[in-house]
């Protein structure tokens, strides 16, 4: 069978031909083998006598028998949850093809997944390859792809690089989706316009782009449902401080990145409903949260004085 192993049927042909004379391409050419697997096979099983096709069988079948190899099964992770680590695994298999029923690819989602069912979420190159049975380089190639959606960031342990997917993992995807989103509302809106809005193609892109315009909506409204509770939380931080902080320093106190605190902020300025009778003020790069007097009367202000 072309493609496939040598057979027996293969191998007397070989002998046979070798012994009329005929070179190694053309006995290729004539089992649609390369040239470089008849060579080699030649080379490899030849004895004292030359090529003997029942001699080669035998070699060939000790050789496969004596590196045969044992079926391999990805380590079992200890926890100090009793869980059943068997269950764990049959579950992150089961994301992991969750995942890539989504599109991403299958080592990309077995990367992720394992690193989801990690009780630290933080793994190294290493122990990530040890447990999923497969090379660094496929771990590297799966954490650039994660790390360039926001999935995952790196972080350094002394000399070792780890991965680590944290609680602010959803909310960086999120953020990835809608800036990903607006950059197709940009593009096919340009496209609508080079193109003419009234030619086919043209009117084409001019229905993408007010579909993903659509879609840009429906992201905002929900990523303001999403950090509704963050921006409460800054508002409450600042409220009980009492006075004004930087951006690192709310972050330090409420032990977020900066990019998270950044988005709250941005939520309670978009939409200051949220914040109720309170608003944040910002002055020289630090934040103090205020109350809106203007909801009171001048009666009111006076006699709360």
């Amino acid at each position: 069978m072309p493609g496939g192993r040598l057979t027996q049927e293969d191998r007397r042909l070989i002998a046979s031909w070798l012994k009329d004379g005929l070179g190694y391409a053309e006995i290729a050419r004539r089992l649609g083998r390369p040239t470089s697997t008849i060579s080699r096979e030649v080379a490899r099983n030849s004895g004292r006598s030359g090529y003997r096709a029942e001699e080669a069988n035998r070699v060939t079948g000790e050789r496969a028998r004596r590196r045969k190899p044992q079926p391999r099964t990805a380590p079992v992770v200890e926890n100090g949850y009793g869980r059943d680590p068997e269950a764990v695994r049959a579950f992150e298999t089961d994301f992991a093809e969750m995942i890539v029923a989504t599109g991403l690819p299958r080592m990309t989602a077995r990367v992720l997944a394992c690193l989801a069912v990690s009780d630290d979420g933080v793994l190294t190159a290493a122990e990530l390859a040890r447990r999923l049975q497969v090379s660094p380089a496929s771990i590297s190639n799966a954490v650039a792809y994660l790390e360039a959606q926001a999935m995952l960031r790196r972080e350094r342990d002394g000399r070792r690089e780890q991965y680590v997917i944290d609680e602010e993992m959803p909310q960086r995807v999120w953020a990835e989706s809608v800036r990903s989103n607006q950059e197709w509302v940009k593009v096919s809106r340009q496209g609508a316009e080079v193109l003419g809005v009234a030619t086919p193609a043209g009117a084409r892109l001019d229905d993408l782009s007010r579909f993903h315009a659509r879609i840009d909506e429906v992201m905002h409204d929900d990523r303001v449902a999403i950090f509704a509770g963050d921006a409460l939380t800054v508002l409450t931080a600042l409220l009980h401080a009492g006075r004004a902080l930087s951006l690192p320093a709310l972050a330090s106190a409420l032990e977020w990145s900066t990019e998270r605190v950044a988005a709250a902020l941005r939520v309670t300025e978009d939409h200051p409903h949220i914040a109720g009778p309170v608003r944040v003020d910002c002055r020289d790069g630090e934040y103090r949260a205020v109350p809106l007097v203007e909801r009171l009367t001048g009666a009111q202000m006076a006699a709360l004085s």
